[in-house]
């Protein structure tokens, strides 16, 4: 695949923020994206929204992070460090969901502004352990889309978000003309989910044109920390300067990679795992 260019040593990389829960098993969340952005090359800046008590069989609780913390470590890393794109996760509450759409409004991150935002719209964990309050889905919809460049919703997320029950490519593009009306400048319909072929689609939508983005289905159970993977990915590809499309395209093929090089850790799910890299000249 196609890298992303590396600084030289010495010289200040690309910098790219994550606003996300921790996984103290490692396998998702702050340590997912962090682990993506380095082997892109990429500096990882981060706000912890939430922090999490799990492991690879699931996520027994969290503690949130108050909302005017969160929105001052978006603050500080933004004012002092600066950012090329930024990325959400887990966020937890209504409160904070609000926080961070301010915050970024605030300091130029989101839709028509300087610095892109991914909005990866985290409800549960792959065990179906809840990562969101109920009562904040109506805030991810009417708060943080808005302001999204581009949204990345798995089918379970999609399903919660829109009430369409994604089974084919019909089904697929309703979600995505559904997702889009929401507010956001383009919507990413996860296809990892839809287990009836031997590949895996995506399809990007911008409210104008869908663009397809296919790879081979991976076949493993180790696929924890996919959805943050891949939107960590994108992240990097956009503060780099990629194009939406461009940057999805890398996202998808990285990964896949990941997938392929996923290892088993612990009595669940093992992580996807982006160290392939380390191994690739």
């Amino acid at each position: 695949m196609k890298f992303l260019p590396l600084t030289p040593n010495g010289s200040t990389p690309v910098r790219a923020l994550t606003i996300a829960g921790t996984d103290s098993g490692g396998g998702a969340g702050i340590q997912a994206d962090s682990r993506t952005m380095a082997m892109c090359g990429v500096h990882a800046c981060v706000a912890v929204a939430a922090v999490t008590v799990q492991n690879t069989v699931g996520v027994s609780g969290f503690h949130e992070i108050p909302p005017s913390v969160v929105a001052d470590q978006v603050r500080a890393v933004v004012g002092d460090i600066g950012v090329g794109a930024a990325k959400t996760g887990m966020l937890a509450s209504t409160a904070i969901i609000e926080a961070v759409t301010a915050v970024c409004t605030e300091v130029g991150i989101g839709r028509d502004q300087a610095v892109p935002l991914v909005v990866d719209p985290v409800c549960a964990s792959m065990h179906g352990d809840p990562l969101l309050h109920e009562e904040a889905l109506d805030a991810i919809r009417t708060t943080l889309f808005p302001i999204a460049t581009l949204v990345t919703p798995n089918l379970d997320e999609v399903r919660l978000i829109t009430g369409i029950d994604v089974v084919d490519d019909a089904t697929a593009h309703s979600a995505a003309e559904a997702l889009h009306a929401l507010g956001a400048q383009w919507v990413l319909v996860k296809g990892g989910h839809l287990r009836t072929s031997t590949s895996s689609t995506d399809l990007l939508f911008d409210g104008d044109k869908f663009l397809e983005f296919t790879s081979p289905r991976i076949d493993t159970g180790n696929d924890h920390g996919g959805g943050d993977t891949l939107a960590a990915a994108v992240a990097c590809a956009l503060a780099n300067g990629y194009t939406i499309p461009d940057a999805v395209a890398f996202g998808k093929e990285w990964v896949t990679k990941c997938l392929a090089a996923s290892y088993d850790l612990g009595a669940g799910h093992g992580p996807v795992s982006p160290l392939w890299r380390l191994h690739q000249s």
